[in-house]
């Protein structure tokens, strides 16, 4: 096991994996910016090392001073956490040549999965189904005419390096294509320094499910079921849950068996997620994140396993600490991010929090690390909590995240706690009828 590991993040996934350390009795090292030297994880921590100004460029992402800190510190391994660097493959290789260990997949395969390209074919080769669409990158608007054709319009354009919905254009029509297909190309340049899309079907209402996956690096895969996360506004995640209220025990128990058996056959090392959309009974590989998600904790509300100390094991050559078979989902588990934004407008909200009130309870958990007298920076993405809820079915979960909604307070800044406070009375959200276009709607109506 690991003598003292540097978490390479902020906030409150820092928090989290310091948590996780500390409980194996593993000494922490943090690293952070001169906006966070009040941070919550800053101030846990047995040691820390300022990195640099606020900018992120200029210190969470900068390779050399994590590395340096390391050394600094004798810290002999990494946590990414989420986000910056966790799926930088520069960064997995450069610490393995520092003999540092990269809690996290190997440089190699965070490089096909950060192709979305290569990560389709690598997929479709693993027996994970995918979205028709090209094999590859398209360049000529003549192959875009026939690719689209074959597969039939509504089309997507998508970047091959892209996330957060940059780079995606959907053409409903051949007259549609040849503009969106110029558009995602140098919206992909400008935001990811490669211009490579590709042409996939686009589907006009599914949900976007995800199964959580570990490899222990030697063949063996097991998978954690699936999270529901089809509440989302531009691209990004708003509400999880888990399980999805749109599968049945028969399609939950075949796809999490198709990723977990992919998984070894990749040869995979730690956490991942293989996300698809959802629809009319079928599942269509989307992509695949190699890192702890923002929103594994309902995973672990409904298998009450700690998927950091899961991460931690297998990267310290422990393998995994379970068979499939021992894994056991009860109960249902809903997330809200919270974020410091306009709870219509997402305008970002930094400033002072002038009072921070979590609610509390049987089956209620709250990630954050901000706390009363904290000040949000501007510098960072907004998201300063998670509310985590748990009953034993969706029911009684919805009735305990409605309550707890209503007692936690933040003021001071603008949050989207208003939002979640209206999601919970919806009807369709109560029902779990809800597709990956339901909330852009749902605001758009309310405009």
């Amino acid at each position: 096991m690991f003598q003292k590991i540097l978490i390479a993040n902020r906030g409150e996934i820092a928090l989290r994996v310091l948590r996780a350390c500390k409980e194996l009795g593993i000494q922490t090292v943090v690293v952070h910016s001169t906006a966070d030297a009040d941070a919550m994880h800053v101030r846990l921590a047995d040691e820390s090392v300022c990195i640099g100004p606020p900018p992120s460029r200029d210190s969470y992402l900068n390779i050399h001073q994590i590395v340096a800190a390391c050394e600094i510190t004798g810290a002999d391994a990494v946590h990414p956490g989420y986000g910056f660097l966790s799926e930088n493959a520069k960064f997995a290789d450069i610490l393995a040549a520092h003999n540092i260990t990269f809690i996290g997949p190997s440089g190699d395969h965070i490089r096909i999965m950060g192709d979305k390209i290569e990560a389709k074919r690598t997929a479709k080769r693993l027996g994970i189904p995918v979205v028709p669409g090209s094999d590859g990158a398209v360049t000529e608007e003549k192959e875009a005419r026939r690719i689209a054709a074959d597969i039939g319009y509504p089309v997507i354009i998508k970047a091959s390096a892209g996330g957060g919905g940059r780079g995606m254009k959907v053409a409903r029509s051949e007259a549609d294509l040849v503009v969106a297909l110029q558009t995602a190309r140098s919206e992909a340049g400008a935001a990811f320094g490669d211009d490579a899309v590709y042409i996939e079907k686009y589907l006009e209402k599914p949900r976007h499910i995800e199964v959580q996956v570990f490899g222990d690096g030697a063949g063996r895969g097991v998978h954690f079921g699936e999270r529901d996360c089809s509440l989302q506004r531009r691209h990004q995640k708003v509400w999880e849950e888990a399980p999805s209220p749109a599968l049945n025990a028969e399609e939950r128990a075949h796809i999490g068996g198709v990723c977990a058996r992919a998984i070894a056959d990749l040869g995979y090392s730690g956490a991942g997620t293989i996300e698809f959309l959802y629809e009319n009974g079928e599942f269509y590989f989307i992509e695949m994140n190699t890192r702890l998600q923002v929103e594994h904790p309902v995973t672990e509300a409904i298998t009450g396993i700690d998927l950091v100390h899961e991460q931690i094991r297998v990267a310290s050559g422990g393998g995994l600490s379970m068979r499939q078979e021992e894994i056991r989902f009860q109960g249902h588990a809903i997330e809200c991010r919270i974020n410091a934004e306009d709870p219509r407008t997402f305008t970002p909200s930094p400033g002072t929090i002038t009072h921070f009130h979590t609610p509390g309870g049987l089956g209620i958990r709250v990630d954050s690390g901000v706390y009363s007298g904290y000040k949000i920076p501007p510098y960072y993405d907004s998201l300063i909590g998670k509310l985590i809820v748990h009953g034993r079915n969706r029911v009684e979960c919805m009735m305990r995240l409605r309550r707890a909604l209503d007692e936690f307070v933040v003021d001071g800044i603008k949050t989207t706690l208003p939002l979640f406070r209206d999601l919970v009375g919806n009807p369709d959200i109560a029902n779990g009828e809800y597709d990956i276009h339901w909330l852009e709607n749902y605001l758009a109506d309310e405009d």
